[in-house]
């Protein structure tokens, strides 16, 4: 089953952000990931989101993981952690009806 990675920031140092940018995609490739949106002025319609939202599809559950704790990534989410408030969470697909 498809898990996701949902993210919903506001970005507070454009430079510093930028680094992470220019480094997550080789990360996200070498781990078959897709992502889905990548919106810089999301609409909010309801509650207390944040400009930027970000959905990544992986194969599994076990792949979302192994990206997040993989030594490629880690090495580089400090340069969003650093620059943004707001929320990761990783969620599992629905399956088909």
């Amino acid at each position: 089953m498809s898990h996701y990675l949902i993210a919903n920031y506001r970005i507070t140092d454009q430079e510093g952000y930028q680094r992470y940018l220019e480094l997550v995609g080789a990360t996200t490739a070498a781990h078959g990931a897709e992502v889905l949106v990548a919106d810089f002025d999301s609409q909010i319609v309801e509650g207390g989101g944040r400009p930027v939202s970000v959905v990544v599809r992986f194969a599994s559950r076990e792949a979302a993981l192994g990206w997040y704790n993989s030594p490629e990534y880690r090495a580089v989410v400090h340069h969003r952690q650093n620059n943004t408030e707001g929320f990761v969470l990783f969620a599992n697909g629905a399956e088909p009806a």
